[in-house]
């Protein structure tokens, strides 16, 4: 083969197999970023930051009245038994909160780019992740069926958005996850309504309702072997 022929026959190829794949590469960062409501990095950013912000909050929930002042340890420890109820809804809100946070945080089949419902489903779940702090010292301060409602409304409405989102992402990235984590929503989902109705009989036991999700692992497994 002469040389020219040689660069003839080396362009041709690239002309016929590289530059296709190189435009079909360039299409599909175009469409992505055409898809693109705004960076993913952000919305991972501004997560992070509301999830911390908001179980810092739980805490701060866990306060005596300013005008308190025990004159004994008895006296003290008795206020301190006092906080039962309140510390009962920190324990499990914060818990919650911690196991949205490790879901998403483990989740590895994600979108690139965020999409516009990605990024509006996110939005409307870190608004009821706001909510958990004044929620939760709603239901720890009265025992009252209306507290453990507002409560449990929470709950249900956190879990609820976060089950859309998971079908959000299985929709932008045409791949279904596993595990997607809806039946631990579903848990939580029960155990809120289970609590609810319970408040109505007896609200100081509704909140023990939400320790039912500590079955989430042994309902995971059994379902994965049926």
């Amino acid at each position: 083969m002469r040389p020219l022929e040689g660069v003839a026959f080396a362009l041709d190829f690239l002309a016929e197999n590289v530059s296709p794949q190189i435009a079909w590469d360039d299409r599909r960062k175009m469409m992505a970023e055409t898809r693109e409501f705004i960076s993913k990095g952000r919305l991972d950013a501004l997560t992070d930051g509301v999830f911390a912000f908001a179980m810092t909050l739980l805490v701060v929930n866990l306060d005596l009245p300013q005008d308190f002042h025990p004159s004994s340890a008895a006296e003290l420890i008795s206020a301190l038994l006092g906080l039962g109820g309140t510390l009962i809804a920190y324990v499990v809100s914060f818990l919650v909160l911690a196991s949205f946070w490790l879901a998403r945080a483990r989740t590895r089949e994600e979108p690139e780019s965020a999409s516009g419902a990605y990024a509006w489903s996110l939005l409307f779940h870190l608004f009821f992740v706001t909510l958990l702090p004044f929620s939760m010292i709603v239901a720890g301060r009265y025992n009252l069926a209306p507290a453990i409602c507002v409560y449990g409304a929470n709950m249900v409405l956190l879990a609820s958005t976060a089950i859309v989102i998971t079908l959000v992402i299985e929709h932008d990235t045409g791949r279904r996850l596993v595990p997607s984590g809806r039946l631990e929503y579903g848990l939580l989902i029960a155990s809120a309504i289970l609590s609810m109705a319970i408040g109505f009989f007896s609200p100081d036991n509704a909140m023990y309702a939400y320790f039912l999700n500590f079955a989430s692992p042994l309902v995971r497994r059994w379902t994965d072997r049926v």
